[in-house]
């Protein structure tokens, strides 16, 4: 038996080996890791972004597209076969159809290969003649990604932080009480392991409702095929005795093969090994929510970017294991914004992940903060308001199908008057509020040889992809 393993892990070693040197030498490979928390966009941009590289004709941004030395496109099967295939098909068909919606979020990982044949650059594309690169976009949930900050802390650690949270929040005082209720000394009985989950639970989807970010566990939010097992049945309690057999001893327990059993295989399998990142952030949500929401959601960024190992590819690392060495952190939804306040909001993002950026970019990795909406769903207006000039978006809102101007606020010109206040512990804004809409994909139809029309994504394909176009 010790033979046997010893013989399939060289074999997986020479595996991997084989296919990390036909990467490098002959159809080179770009894995982009695709991630941000709820309501961030994920799925939106995967789609648009392929649509776009399938029919480039929005995309003057990426050089590789305007000059024409992206010859073909086209879609192939996903290299990992237990992985599910992104359905990217259904979710064009949702953003461009006659009745435009909003496809599903992402709730498990799933990947997608786009096969792109390129022209080198120079002389070299006259004497080899054109490559194919292979661009692997694998998706999944940012709260799964939180979850990694809890390899670094133990069970009580994670359950005084995630307790003193719960206690200064109004969406926790319901769980509150019943811990305050319950015996966690006493032996383990399987009602109460499970009221406590799920009141945990109600408390996560309570605060993700109310503009948070940092909800941990994430799988609690997706549990997908673990819902129910002791894996997802534990929750943070105050510090006791904890003896054997004991609520508190066993929740410990269920912690620890939560980290071993669902989150470290997660870590091993995909995200270790992405070379290209993009963080998608709903930060005008967040701003809407007000000051707490936007800590929270600082302190959620540098937990997700403190697991990125940033650092640059040279040619061993890229056989013996590849490093995050570009991430873009992206301001979705720009379309909600006159183009006159992008700028402001793509300083806004800067400053929100500014330690984790530095942090990257003394490793070696690029890093480059930018406003964009993968899929424009609004048109720009200049409305004369007491006798001024206002810039307004107009689009149809999704909940009741009719149109409608907004003008969310003016951001500060300056990041530091909302940062700071949040840092502070402000609980509202005190020159005023910003608003927010949703709006509902707009009706296009797009002639042939263009993709949904968007904000900025081919600035961001070309950052993240377009050094391995050339």
């Amino acid at each position: 038996m010790v033979i046997g393993r010893v013989a399939d892990g060289l074999g997986r070693g020479v595996e991997g080996l084989s296919q990390a040197v036909s990467e490098t030498f002959f159809e080179p490979v770009i894995r982009l890791g695709v991630t941000g928390l709820a309501r961030s966009g994920k799925t939106v941009f995967i789609t648009s972004l392929v649509a776009n590289l399938l029919d480039r004709g929005r995309m003057p941004g990426l050089e590789a597209a305007q000059s024409g030395r992206i010859e073909a496109a086209y879609l192939q099967p996903q290299p990992d076969d237990t992985v599910p295939r992104f359905a990217f098909e259904d979710h064009l068909a949702a953003m461009t159809g006659p009745t435009p919606y909003w496809p599903d979020s992402t709730r498990s990982v799933s990947e997608l290969r786009l096969s792109l044949r390129v022209r080198p650059t120079g002389l070299l594309g006259g004497v080899t003649g054109p490559r194919t690169v292979h661009l692997d976009i694998v998706d999944y949930p940012g709260e799964w990604l939180l979850d990694l900050a809890l390899l670094e802390q133990d069970f009580a650690a994670w359950s005084e932080a995630a307790l003193a949270a719960a206690r200064i929040r109004p969406e926790g005082a319901a769980y509150v009480a019943l811990v305050e209720r319950t015996a966690t000394d006493d032996k383990l009985d399987e009602p109460t392991a499970t009221a406590l989950a799920r009141g945990w639970t109600d408390y996560l989807q309570a605060t993700r409702d109310a503009g948070y970010s940092d909800c941990t566990p994430g799988r609690f939010l997706l549990p997908g095929d673990l819902e129910g097992s002791p894996a997802l049945t534990f929750a943070p309690l105050p510090a006791s005795a904890a003896p054997r057999g004991s609520l508190a001893r066993e929740f410990a327990r269920r912690y620890e093969a939560y980290k071993s059993q669902v989150v470290k295989p997660f870590f091993r399998n995909h995200f270790a090994r992405i070379d290209r990142q993009i963080v998608l952030v709903d930060a005008l949500g967040a701003i809407h929510s007000g000051p707490p929401a936007l800590e929270d959601l600082r302190r959620a960024l540098a937990g997700i970017l403190g697991a990125f190992r940033p650092g640059r590819n040279s040619f061993l690392t890229a056989i013996l294991g590849k490093r995050v060495d570009r991430i873009l952190f992206a301001a979705t939804k720009a379309d909600h914004l006159h183009h006159e306040q992008h700028a402001r909001l793509a300083a806004i993002m800067e400053a929100l992940v500014s330690e984790a950026r530095r942090r990257a970019d003394f490793s070696g990795a690029e890093t480059q903060a930018m406003a964009i909406a993968a899929l424009r769903a609004t048109v720009e207006e200049t409305r004369r308001v007491n006798g001024d000039d206002l810039g307004v978006v107009r689009g149809v809102l999704e909940e009741t199908g009719k149109q409608a101007a907004l003008h969310p606020g003016d951001l500060p010109a300056d990041p530091s008057a909302l940062l700071t206040p949040a840092r502070d512990g402000a609980e509202a804004w005190l020159d005023g509020d910003y608003g927010v809409m949703r709006f509902a994909p707009a009706p296009s139809s797009l002639r042939p040889g263009e993709g949904p029309p968007h904000i900025r994504l081919d600035r961001a394909a070309e950052f993240l992809l377009g050094d391995r176009l050339r």
